[in-house]
């Protein structure tokens, strides 16, 4: 079974989506296997990363910014070429295993949706193997 999510998301930002994910393994019943938590945009991604400190996402947002900054050489005519370019880096997808109904996340990690190109009305999935 797949399970949709949806969110309204602002300009740029990371949006912890763990309890989202949480509420798909339990839906499915699945005691021990894999989720896949997939953004089907091409200008947002998914993460895993601190969820502990949130200076951590924006550190992280700041630093894409100063690495990948808008360029007026890019020649993509919609104008957002640093977003495809964030979202490529981020990636389309995580992995996380499930053991006893757990995600196996460390400690300090949650799952993040990470906007580019906002504001907009998103969606992302997930998909849990039982295993």
């Amino acid at each position: 079974m797949v399970y949709k999510y949806s969110l309204r998301t602002g300009n740029e930002g990371f949006y912890n989506v763990t309890s989202q994910v949480y509420d798909a393994v339990m839906k499915s019943g699945v005691s021990d296997g894999i989720c896949v938590i997939f953004c089907p945009h091409t200008t947002a991604g998914m993460t895993i990363n601190e969820n502990a400190d949130p200076d951590v996402t924006s550190d992280m947002l700041f630093a894409l910014n100063k690495t990948i900054p808008y360029r007026p050489e890019f020649r993509h005519f919609e104008g957002n070429t640093t977003a495809h370019v964030k979202a490529g880096l981020m990636g389309s997808s995580v992995t996380v295993i499930i053991e006893n109904k757990k995600l196996l996340l460390g400690t300090w990690q949650g799952i993040y949706f990470c906007e580019f190109d906002g504001p907009r009305n998103r969606n992302f999935y997930v998909k849990v193997l039982n295993g």
